[in-house]
C-alpha cells in the first residue's frame, strides 16, 4: 500500500495537517448475472379475474372508457340540393365532431333505407337534407330505429363563407346549447328540444372533441319558427360574436317512427313554398286586371261638365238689359237641351248593346263551327272533297259551305 502526501495551505497561508489517503487496489467488476424468470403463477396471475369456463367466441371484450354518451349522428343528403345547401351541410359537419358522413342518397330510394345506413354506421341519430326544384331545402331529424322524427323547412340560409363574420373558436370544442322559454311550455317543442340536444350536443370526453366550451348555439322560437344562431364566447362577462351559419327551421310534421309512422303533430299554419310563390304571382296579375278595370270605369263614368260656373256672374260687366235677356233665353232653352242630351245618351247605350250582342253572336258561332268541324273529323268526312276557289268557297259534292247550291 502506498501513501499520498498533501502539502496544501489554507486561505490564511497556514499549512494544513498532512493527511494520508489509502488507495484501494483496482479490481475487475464482475458481470451481473441476469435474474432468472420467476414462476408466472406467482406474479403475473395476481389481480386478474379467472376466465369463464364457457365463453362465446363473438363476445366483445369490455373496455374501460370515460366516453359513456356514445351519440353518433349520420349526416347525409339526397341528390338535387343547391350549392348553398351543400355548404350549409358542410358547416354543420365541422361543428359536430361526433358526426359520420355518407355519400349522396338516390332520389328513387325510400327514406326507410336511411335506417339501414344507420345500422351499418352504428349511428343513433340522423340528419337528412332533401332538395326540391333547386330552391327549397327540407331537413329531417330522427332517432334511428325507434323514432320519433321531425321534418323542417329550412329558410333564410346564410353559410359561414357568405357571412364573413369575425370569430376563431376551437374546432371540435363542445357548445353550450341555449333554448328560449317556449321550449318548456309547448309540448311539441319539448320533443323537438330533446332531439336538438341529442343531435347538436357534443358528448363529453368524445375522442374527436376538445375539453373546452368556447361557443354557444341558441334556438329561439319566434313567429312559429325555430331560429338557429351560432356565437363564440369572447370573455367570461358574456361577450359574444356571431360566427355563423344561421338559418330558420319551420316545423312541418312530427312522426312517431323514424321516417314514417303516425303523424303526432302537424303545423296548421304551414304553407308550401311552391304555393306561396303561386299566390304572389296571382297577386301581381290581379294588379294589372284592376288597373284595366279602373280605366274602363273612369271612361264610362267620366262627368260631362267638369265644373259649373255661376250663370249670373257676368251680368254687371255689360248692359244689364242685354244680359238679362240672354239669361232668360238660356233658361228657356235648358229643358230642350237636357232632353236632347238624354236622347243622345240613350242612342249611344243602344249602339253599345248592339255591338256587345254582335260580339257574343260571333264568338258563339265560332265555337259551334269549331265543334262541328271537330265532330266531323272524328266521325269521318266524305271521300269527295271539293277544291278551294278564289272566292273562298269549298265544294263538297253538290253543296258548298256557304249553303248555296250550284
Amino acid at each position: 500500500m502506498k501513501l499520498q502526501k498533501s502539502d496544501e495551505k489554507d486561505a490564511n497561508g497556514k499549512a494544513k495537517p498532512k493527511l494520508a489517503k489509502k488507495l484501494k487496489p483496482f479490481k475487475k467488476q464482475k458481470s451481473k448475472q441476469k435474474s432468472k424468470p420467476k414462476d408466472s403463477d406467482e406474479s403475473s396471475d395476481e389481480g386478474i379475474a379467472p376466465l369463464k369456463e364457457t365463453r362465446i367466441s363473438d363476445e366483445v371484450i369490455p373496455r374501460k372508457t370515460k366516453w359513456t354518451n356514445k351519440q353518433r349522428v349520420l349526416v347525409l343528403c339526397a341528390r338535387g340540393i343547391n350549392h348553398r345547401d351543400r355548404h350549409l351541410m358542410r358547416d354543420l359537419k365541422t361543428l359536430m365532431p361526433h358526426h359520420r358522413s355518407e355519400p349522396k342518397m338516390e332520389r328513387w330510394k325510400t327514406l326507410q333505407v336511411v335506417n339501414e345506413m344507420c345500422e351499418m354506421k352504428h349511428c343513433n341519430k340522423v340528419m337528412l337534407f332533401e332538395g326540391r326544384r333547386k330552391r327549397d331545402l327540407y331537413m329531417w331529424l330522427a332517432n334511428a330505429g325507434a323514432g320519433p322524427s321531425v321534418k323542417f323547412l329550412v329558410e333564410n340560409i346564410h353559410t359561414m363563407g357568405e357571412m364573413k363574420l369575425t370569430g376563431n373558436c376551437l374546432r371540435g370544442s363542445r357548445p353550450v346549447l341555449s333554448f328560449s322559454e317556449d321550449f318548456t311550455k309547448i309540448p311539441h317543442l319539448a320533443l323537438i328540444k330533446e332531439l336538438l340536444v341529442q343531435t347538436f350536443g357534443v358528448p363529453n370526453q368524445h375522442p374527436k372533441s376538445q375539453p373546452f366550451m368556447d361557443r354557444v348555439i341558441t334556438f329561439t322560437y319566434l313567429d312559429k319558427r325555430v331560429w338557429y344562431r351560432h356565437f363564440q364566447i369572447l370573455s367570461e362577462d358574456g361577450g359574444l360574436t356571431e360566427i355563423g351559419p344561421r338559418f330558420v327551421m319551420n316545423p312541418i310534421k312530427i312522426f312517431s317512427g323514424s321516417f314514417g309512422g303516425d303523424a303526432i303533430w302537424e303545423n296548421p299554419d304551414y304553407q308550401s313554398p311552391a304555393k306561396h310563390r303561386q299566390m304572389l304571382r296571382k297577386a301581381a296579375s290581379e294588379k294589372y286586371v284592376q288597373k284595366a278595370r279602373k280605366k274602363v270605369e273612369h271612361e264610362l263614368n267620366a262627368p260631362v261638365d267638369t265644373h259649373q260656373l255661376t250663370p249670373y256672374g257676368d251680368i254687371f260687366k255689360s248692359s244689364v238689359e242685354k244680359c238679362a235677356k240672354q239669361v232668360l233665353t238660356n233658361e228657356n232653352r235648358q229643358p230642350k237641351l237636357d232632353k236632347e242630351r238624354e236622347e243622345i245618351e240613350k242612342q249611344q247605350k243602344r249602339v253599345k248593346q248592339r255591338d256587345a250582342m254582335r260580339k257574343l253572336k260571333l264568338t258563339t258561332a265560332k265555337k259551334t263551327t269549331g265543334k262541328k268541324t271537330s265532330a266531323k273529323s272524328k266521325g269521318g268526312l266524305s271521300s269527295k272533297v271539293g277544291t278551294l276557289k278564289k272566292g273562298g268557297k269549298v265544294n263538297k259534292g253538290k253543296k258548298a259551305i256557304n249553303g248555296k247550291e250550284k
